[in-house]
Order: C-alpha cells, then sequence, then structure tokens
C-alpha cells in the first residue's frame, strides 16, 4: 500500500532576532499510511508541532523548511507554490488547534464558520454544506446536532467547541487531519467523550492523522504508531503497544517514568493539624458574575457557600469539571473576583475581599499562578522586564541585584539565563507556564493559588516543575492550593483533595485514601476518568449518559 504521507530528511532553521540561526528540525524522516494515526511525542521544544504544521507547508515566523521532502499524495509541500497550498489546506489536509476558542470568530454563529472551507474553496453548494455540517455534529456526539450550530462560540462549553473545530476541519473531506494537543485544556470526563468522537469519526471516514501530545495515556487512546522526538531528531518509532510497554530507546523510558504518578512524602496529617491556625480559610463563600440581586448574590451565581481549610506547609487540591467553580474559588481567594459573601482569612487574618484594597504585604503574602499564560505575560515586556517588577515592587530590588535574582528565578524553573533577553513570543507554552511560576516566586509567598499549571507541560516538564515546587516547599515552608483536572498529580501532590461541582463542594478528602476511598458518585466518576496507559481502555469504558 502506497503511503499517504512520506517526510524524508525534513530541516527547519530559525533565526533569532539577533540573527543567529539555529537548527530546529534535524533531518527526521517517517511515514503515514492511508487511514493510519501517527503520534509525535516529546518534550516542549522537541519540534512536534513544528513538523505538523510543515505539513501544510506553513512554519511559524522566523522559521524556514530548508531541506528534505514533505510529500502528500505524492506531491512534495516544501516545492509547491503558496497558491498550491492554500488550495490544499481544509482539503487535503486540515487542522485542529490546541485552543479551539482561538479558532472561532466570537461575532459569528457556529455553522457558518464550520462551512467556510466549503465556501472558500468551493467544494459544495452552501445547502449541502450545512447537512454536512450538521451530519458531522451528529458524528462528533454534540448536543442538538440540527440546532446547536445556531449558536455562537461563547454558548457552548469547551468539550462541544473543541468538537466543533475538528467538524471545521473535517467538513471538506481532507485525506490527512493534524490534531495539534486538542484536549489538553480539557478536563478528564470531557476529554475522554472528545477522543472518543475523534476516534470515531477518522475510523468511519477512513482518514489519516497526525496527533501531537505530550500526553502518553492520551496517545494510547487514539493513536497506531508513535515517533518519539527530542531536540528535533526522531529517537525511535514503532507500534503503539510497543512504544508504550516496550521502548528500545532510554529517552522513551525517561518520557513514560515521568508519565507514572508521583508520590512524595506527607506534610503532618491536616486533620491531626485541625487545632492550628490554618495559612488560608475560605469561610462559606458566594461568588459569580453579574449585577447583585435583592439578596446580595450575583446574577451568574457560581460559588454556592463554598469552605475549605488550607494547614501552614499543606497542599490541598481542587478538582472537578469545567464549570464546577475551581478557578472562580482561586479567583475570589485571589480578591480578583470579590466575593458577594463569606470571608476568606490568611494565617487567621481577614482579607480585604478585592485585592485592590488589600495591602501591599498581604499581595505578596498570597500569589496565583494562571492557567492561560499566554493572557498573563504582556507580549511587549522581555521575559526579565516581566520577573523584576515584582521584585521592585514586594521588595525593592534594583540594579545588579534585580538582574541577579531574576537570572535565579529563571534557574529555579529550569530555564537558561539567556531567556530573560526574550519576549514571551519567542518561547514555546511550556517554557511560558515557567515564567508565570517564577514571576509568583518573586514575591516570596507564603500561600501559592496554581490554576492548571501543569496542563500546557509534557511530562517531562510537569514532572520537574512538581518537584521544584515540593523543593521549594520544603526550603521555603510554601503552601499550595492546586487546581487541577490532572487528578494523578492532584492525588500525587496534594494532602487533601475537595472534589466540586456545580460551585458546591461534594466532598473532601484525604489523598492517601484515594481513589478507593472517594464515597460520592460524583468523584468515583472522576477518578475512573483518569485515562491509562492502555491501547484498549476507551473502548471499554462506557460512554457518559447526558
Amino acid at each position: 500500500m502506497q503511503n499517504l504521507v512520506e517526510i524524508r530528511d525534513l530541516r527547519v532553521k530559525a533565526t533569532t532576532d539577533a540573527g543567529n540561526v539555529l537548527p530546529i528540525i534535524k533531518g527526521v524522516s517517517f511515514d503515514i499510511a492511508p487511514g493510519e494515526i501517527v503520534a509525535l511525542i516529546g518534550e516542549s521544544g522537541s519540534g512536534k508541532t513544528t513538523i505538523a504544521l510543515t505539513l501544510m507547508g506553513h512554519t511559524r515566523k522566523g522559521c524556514e523548511i530548508t531541506g528534505g521532502e514533505i510529500l502528500l499524495s505524492g506531491q512534495d509541500v516544501v516545492r509547491m507554490t503558496e497558491a498550491q497550498r492554500q488550495a490544499m489546506r481544509g482539503t487535503e489536509v486540515a487542522y485542529v488547534p490546541q485552543s479551539a476558542a482561538a479558532a472561532f470568530n466570537p461575532a459569528l454563529r457556529l455553522i457558518d464558520q464550520v462551512v467556510e472551507v466549503a465556501k472558500i474553496h468551493g467544494t459544495m453548494p452552501m445547502a449541502e454544506a450545512r447537512a454536512k455540517a450538521i451530519d458531522l455534529f451528529r458524528a462528533l456526539a454534540l448536543p442538538d446536532p440540527e440546532t446547536i450550530g445556531n449558536r455562537y462560540p461563547h454558548q457552548v462549553s469547551g468539550g462541544q467547541l473543541q468538537r466543533l473545530s475538528a467538524a471545521m476541519a473535517l467538513i471538506g473531506g481532507p485525506k490527512l487531519v493534524i490534531f495539534d494537543e486538542p484536549t489538553t485544556a480539557l478536563d478528564v470526563t470531557t476529554q475522554i467523550e472528545v477522543l472518543r468522537a475523534f476516534k470515531s469519526v477518522m475510523k468511519e471516514r477512513g482518514m489519516a492523522g497526525v496527533y501531537v501530545s505530550h500526553d502518553l495515556a492520551v496517545v494510547a487512546q487514539i493513536a497506531d504508531r508513535i515517533v518519539v522526538l527530542k531536540g528535533g531528531e526522531v529517537q525511535e518509532i514503532g507500534a503503539t503497544a510497543q512504544i508504550l510497554h516496550h521502548p528500545a530507546h532510554p529517552y522513551t523510558n525517561e518520557l513514560l517514568s515521568a508519565f507514572e504518578p508521583r508520590t512524595f512524602a506527607r506534610a503532618a496529617d491536616p486533620v491531626a493539624a485541625n487545632a492550628q491556625v490554618p495559612v488560608l480559610e475560605v469561610s462559606h463563600v458566594f461568588a459569580g458574575y453579574g449585577p447583585l440581586g435583592a439578596d446580595r448574590l450575583p446574577h451568574k451565581l457560581v460559588l454556592k457557600d463554598v469552605g475549605c481549610r488550607l494547614e501552614k506547609g499543606c497542599n490541598l487540591g481542587v478538582i472537578g469539571e469545567s464549570g464546577s467553580g475551581k478557578s472562580t474559588l482561586a479567583r475570589a481567594i485571589a480578591g480578583l473576583l470579590p466575593p458577594a459573601k463569606g470571608k476568606v482569612l490568611l494565617n487567621g487574618e481577614l482579607l480585604e475581599p478585592a485585592s485592590a484594597q488589600r495591602s501591599k504585604e498581604d499581595l505578596r503574602r498570597l500569589q496565583i499562578v494562571f492557567q492561560l499564560a499566554d493572557t498573563a505575560l504582556n507580549p511587549a515586556r522581555s521575559i526579565g522586564d516581566i520577573l523584576g517588577r515584582p521584585l521592585t515592587f514586594y521588595h525593592g530590588l534594583k540594579g545588579a541585584a534585580r538582574q541577579a535574582r531574576i537570572a535565579e528565578l529563571l534557574e529555579m524553573v529550569r530555564l537558561p539565563r539567556t531567556m530573560m533577553h526574550r519576549l514571551p513570543a519567542e518561547l514555546s507554552g511550556g517554557q511560558k507556564q515557567r515564567v508565570n511560576l517564577a514571576r509568583a516566586l518573586a514575591a516570596n509567598p507564603e500561600v501559592i493559588l496554581c490554576d492548571e499549571i501543569t496542563s500546557a507541560l509534557d511530562t517531562v516538564v510537569a514532572a520537574a516543575v512538581i518537584d521544584l515546587l515540593k523543593e521549594l516547599q520544603r526550603e521555603l515552608d510554601l503552601s499550595y492550593v492546586f487546581i487541577s483536572h490532572d487528578l494523578s498529580t492532584v492525588q500525587a501532590i496534594c494532602d487533601e483533595v475537595m472534589v466540586m461541582n456545580g460551585g458546591e463542594t461534594v466532598e473532601t478528602l484525604r489523598a492517601r485514601d484515594l481513589p478507593d476511598g472517594a464515597r460520592h458518585p460524583y468523584s468515583r466518576l472522576l477518578f475512573d476518568s483518569i485515562p491509562q496507559l492502555d491501547t484498549g481502555w476507551l473502548d471499554r469504558i462506557p460512554a457518559r449518559v447526558a
């Protein structure tokens, strides 16, 4: 059988602002058969997305293909004109991005955007395109397939929007679909249904795929073969089961080891420590969005009488599906969304509801690391400026002392000192998240609210960050609140885990008692939804009843 894709000795270089030329992809070769899904895995910076984008003849700003061949249905993408590449995109090869929200125009109805490819390329009448879109909505297990396209992007959930972005990619009937970390930002229960939908539609239509991911358990569910990458070079290629269970290369073993749940020595038992004043206490908090009603509650109520406590030197995990109120709780604690009712205490001292009303010392002691590093970092400022601002604001550092501390902070989060001269756009997603963490550490806080801080990191880097956080905890007596949909990480690093659903606390459990100690059916659903390094796991898990 002739291969659909043949990549031979692909080479890509990047040119820095200073004019330095760096090799990014260094002679990569592999094939993709018709109907086959091949996963590209490796750490941030390994070249996964760069290689995937070249299949569409595209490179990021400052990069260019310098050698090799990329044959798609026998046509060399590298030697095509730009007009030929544009004609190919959407019909021969299509792309599903990591951030579905960024792929949609918020001002247009969903179905108008899904059928746009057919309109641009003139592949079918609009009535036929709309009928095909509805068929895809049904195949992708979207609710109300006949009418969901009439909604706007903000009117559907993250998991639904991700499936709609897949429909946008699939409507042109491409032979190859590129999935670039499409489930990274989804909670575990939503992730299962999205993966199931992707797998079903690809198999039904006989489409080939490239699946870019750092999540080996996700790759195990969807890929036929795996290409392991490091530093722009192939380390090994093999069938999914062979790579996961009988890897040949030491680097693959390193990736698999980083995926295994990590356990740490626990702090003092939180139950035994209850007699002490907690470092953080949340009591009867109500919070949400919109104007307050007669009951002094917001129109859109998200948190409903939520309470929790964090003992000094301990870690509290907060888990739940998208929309459960996890991030809203972090924003309420940080004062970014002042609670309508309830109290937040730090070391027994009442904090002002709004961050703008809190003292500089209170702001320093309680820091937050945001989920979306792209929006948290000023794109116009260098990394050095971003890290230097809290050093000056909280500690008055200037000049050489400030520069030396910036270098130390970068080393703490496993980034080179030279990174201080770069802009956020020049960093990978994982690197930007580590800068986000370094900025919080610059304040020398007592409590750090970690809002999905490992969701954008590959397994090796995430494991290193978790190791770092525990090391800093021992040295600085820090306490963490971990808000996450990565249940394995929460279970491994936290002392207690609070399960949220619909803005309320379902139950709070000691991490050492999980997963078997979960009593509530919702808690058990979450823990049963953690993907396993087992190629048949997804097929054995029953579909969730809506």
